[in-house]
This record gives structure tokens, C-alpha cells and sequence, in this order.
């Protein structure tokens, strides 16, 4: 089987993204921002915010990192 590093692309494509997605539940469910706003409603305003900015910086860090990968495997196979 000599397509292997399409399969391992995608498996490792699978993984970060689960590992990902448990992560960011994980991590930034705990996230609260809390005392810095007299206001009520703006408190949950801002942490929505810092939440949505860590998870685009979490989902570009994917992306670089797959594309890393996807070059190191591919032009490995071209290589070949």
C-alpha cells in the first residue's frame, strides 16, 4: 500500500482536530472575565469576545500546523 501518507495526513488531520476541539471546550468554558466591567451585561460581552479571539488563534495555529505537515509529507513523497 503505497498511498499511506494520504491516510496518515487525514488521520493526523482527524486527531488535531478532536484534540483541538476538547481543548478549546475544555480551556475556554473556564474563561470568565469578572470584575473589570461595572456593568452586567458587559461583562458576559467581553469574555464571548476573548473567547472567540483565542479560538481564531487556536484555529490558525491548526492550519499552519496542517499545512506544515502537509508539505513535510507530500514533497517527501515527491521526493520519491
Amino acid at each position: 500500500m503505497k498511498n499511506y501518507t494520504i491516510f496518515s495526513f487525514i488521520f493526523i488531520m482527524w486527531i488535531l482536530i478532536i484534540i483541538g476541539g476538547g481543548l478549546l471546550v475544555v480551556f475556554t468554558s473556564m474563561i470568565s472575565i469578572e470584575g473589570y466591567v461595572t456593568v452586567g451585561p458587559l461583562e458576559l460581552y467581553y469574555t464571548s469576545i476573548a473567547k472567540a479571539v483565542i479560538a481564531i488563534i487556536l484555529i490558525i495555529i491548526w492550519i499552519y500546523v496542517l499545512t506544515k505537515i502537509k508539505n513535510w509529507m507530500f514533497h517527501k513523497k515527491i521526493k520519491n
